[in-house]
């Protein structure tokens, strides 16, 4: 089936290029498709949020853009760039802690993850009691009310909600699920539960970044070494930096003749448009 789609779409651009008129078109079309990807690759790319483990500060159905220079590029700063024979990174900028970066998923080296930078490579860090600590020192963690938004299966969650402060400086808003202690099963950690809030040691290796999600218990990150574990440089794409569009979709799906098709938009959160990050 794909090889006859592939034969008649080069018919029909034959087809249109023995048309005089239709070359110039072509030409267009071409050059379009190359600036596309240029930009894509090397200035902005579009990131829409489909999960919420970044919830307060971003939300599911926020569209953002993500800075592909801000950290200089590697093979994966294009579109199928994990088959080029190229490692490492040109113009290479380190993050800062507390940045959120988007990046490809160790497991596959294909799949987008967004979440917060906690770590640098050749610290120490380890969470107690839900505070994170970078080298034995505390990030400053302060409750300042709660939070409720809907999961994207349709029930309510409520939390507790957090302003933290980082070694450097840097806040924004954590929460907590009131009603989750944040211990996940044995699975996770080598036939023994394991407790998000309440972790080991992690020595960061040279060259890597602690990751973790702002929604601190609904967050696979790099707490969990058997999922997402510690994320290479290389695999960095880029620094999230403004939000363009924002839909919230309703709780309802979408049903045709029986199927479900998923949720329809409900409205566009204005008051999320042009937030910077």
């Amino acid at each position: 089936m794909n090889t006859i789609l592939i034969i008649l779409i080069i018919i029909v651009i034959i087809y249109l290029l023995s048309k005089e008129k239709m070359i110039e078109v072509f030409r267009t079309f071409i050059f379009a498709i190359f600036i596309a990807i240029f930009l894509r690759s090397f200035a902005f790319e579009p990131f829409t949020i489909p999960s919420g483990s970044m919830k307060p500060n971003l939300l599911v159905g926020d569209f953002l853009f993500v800075s592909k220079f801000s950290y200089g590029f590697s093979k994966y700063s294009v579109p199928y760039g994990r088959y080029l024979p190229f490692n490492g990174r040109l113009f290479f900028s380190k993050p800062n802690r507390g940045d959120i970066a988007v990046f490809k998923y160790p497991g596959d080296n294909k799949t987008d993850y967004i979440k917060r930078i906690i770590g640098m490579p050749g610290d120490t860090i380890r969470i107690s009691e839900g505070v994170v600590l970078i080298n034995d020192k505390p990030f400053k963690k302060e409750k300042v009310g709660t939070f409720e938004d809907f999961h994207r299966n349709g029930y309510l969650e409520k939390f507790d909600l957090y302003r933290e402060k980082n070694d450097i400086g840097a806040e924004y808003l954590v929460i907590d699920d009131i009603s989750f202690d944040g211990i996940l099963g044995s699975s996770f950690n080598q036939g023994e539960s394991f407790d998000l809030n309440n972790t080991n040691d992690y020595t960061v290796p040279k060259d890597h970044y602690f990751v973790m999600g702002d929604n601190r218990e609904h967050s696979s990150d790099s707490r969990i070494l058997s999922q997402v574990g510690f994320v290479n440089e290389q695999n960095l794409v880029g620094k999230a930096a403004m939000i363009f569009l924002s839909i919230k979709y309703s709780n309802k799906n979408f049903q045709l003749f029986g199927l479900s098709l998923g949720k329809y938009p409900d409205k566009i959160r204005l008051n999320r448009i042009g937030k910077l990050l």
